[in-house]
């Protein structure tokens, strides 16, 4: 360790030097001695170099999600030139090309920040030796190896001897213990940072070996964390320990705020956008019009959560548009009345059923021609009333003749001749 230490010296200077700037402002407050102003030094540097470390962070989750969209890509390469494995090479970097993307940009997080982690190690095993390094003179070197954090000092391991514990002030068991615990949190920190990853923020519904790969490192990165962790002083603990809780806590916000699509996360997301955009009918910051104006895009590639989402706008009476804002449909703006106000989201006007008849009524509508219409009918009682106005002796004779029931008269159409024309031939009678 103590050799890959000195390969990153060139970064000592810089690294000391923003710890005595912030031990300075923190001795003023706690006391210059104190672990508290040495401890915090070194967690506002691990903030300081992961605020720098934000824009590749970013780009490592892109990076992430263009490599899990490649996995099936990627296995049936690894399926047809399984024999060829130059082959098999090239077209990956092919791939890779294609879509912007390369497998070591989901590591550029932590290769950045390495050799500040070895520059931190550098500085706290010279304190630990009382050797002066970069901007640590005699008076701060003697000042750090004096700070305790919780009774062990920040220069000791876990497996140093009573001996040296002894020399720089402190007793065995109080090293022990507060590295022991330092080490347990690191770890189980690391562990719910990877857990939570590939629980809540991988898409379920594709199947791939890069998921397979992510839940042995779940297991393998603490395991790692724990061995090396006996041999780092408790300043590097604590730098451990910071840059390991910073990175779970913007992993929660990224998860939250900007799930992978397919995920438990981006189903616990898009019902919260779902009750918040059907409370105030639209969408508010530019995040949620970026994630809307994607699904919008998907069309019928949406996957389920984003077809839900999309069907509750819809019941709701909106419409997603593809700009990533949201509008009332079509439905809903016709429901509005003159004054403005409107009717119950997403409800449409009632289908008006026909009032019921009674029986009298059905009998006299089922009497009349299926044809005849209001017009027609309104002509036939004029007509009627015209009639009853003549003097019934206008009539002709034989008119009241054929009027009279029982007469046995009937109309050559009622005796089923044609009127001006052939007669109907006879059918034939049977012998």
């Amino acid at each position: 360790m103590d050799t890959i230490a000195s390969l990153f010296s060139f970064i000592t200077w810089p690294v000391s030097w923003v710890i005595v700037q912030f031990h300075t402002v923190y001795g003023a407050i706690f006391g210059p001695d104190t672990g508290w102003a040495w401890g915090l030094s070194i967690v506002s540097l691990v903030i300081l170099i992961r605020i720098c470390l934000i824009p590749l962070f970013v780009k490592q989750i892109k990076a992430t999600r263009a490599m899990q969209t490649l996995q099936p890509e990627m296995k049936k390469i690894q399926e047809r030139y399984k024999n060829d494995k130059q082959r098999q090479s090239e077209e990956m970097m092919k791939l890779y090309k294609e879509a912007g993307t390369n497998p070591l940009s989901s590591c550029l997080p932590i290769l950045a920040q390495s050799p500040f982690f070895f520059a931190l190690y550098h500085v706290l095993n010279g304190i630990a030796s009382g050797t002066k390094i970069g901007y640590i003179n005699a008076d701060l070197l003697a000042s750090a190896r004096k700070a305790h954090i919780f009774g062990a000092p920040l220069a000791a391991k876990f497996l140093d001897g009573a001996d040296t514990v002894q020399k720089l002030g402190a007793s065995l068991t109080d090293v022990r213990v507060v590295t022991a615990v330092m080490i347990v949190l690191m770890s189980a920190s690391q562990f719910y940072t990877q857990r939570q990853l590939m629980t809540k923020n991988v898409d379920t519904t594709v199947k791939t070996p890069f998921m397979q790969q992510q839940k042995m490192l779940m297991y393998v990165f603490p395991i790692m964390f724990a061995f090396f962790g006996i041999r780092f002083p408790v300043g590097v603990l604590i730098y451990w320990l910071t840059t390991n809780v910073w990175t779970m806590g913007q992993q929660m916000y990224v998860i939250r705020n900007n799930p992978t699509p397919g995920s438990k996360a981006q189903a616990a997301y898009l019902e919260r956008l779902t009750k918040h955009v059907t409370h105030h009918g639209k969408v508010g910051r530019r995040s949620e019009k970026a994630i809307v104006k994607a699904i919008v895009a998907k069309g019928r590639e949406r996957n389920e959560f984003e077809r839900k989402f999309i069907n509750a706008l819809n019941k709701a009476g909106l419409a997603a548009q593809a700009d990533g804002t949201v509008t009332k449909s079509v439905a809903q703006a016709e429901a509005q009345t003159e004054d403005g106000t409107t009717t119950a989201t997403g409800t449409t006007a009632r289908r008006q059923q026909p009032k019921r008849q009674t029986k009298a009524q059905r009998q006299s509508g089922a009497a009349k021609p299926a044809g005849d219409s209001p017009e027609s009918e309104k002509s036939d009682q004029d007509e009627s009333q015209e009639k009853t106005d003549q003097p019934q002796d206008s009539k002709p004779a034989a008119a009241r003749q054929a009027s009279k029931p029982g007469t046995g008269a009937r109309s050559k159409a009622q005796s089923g001749q044609r009127k001006g024309g052939s007669q109907r031939p006879k059918s034939p009678s049977k012998k």
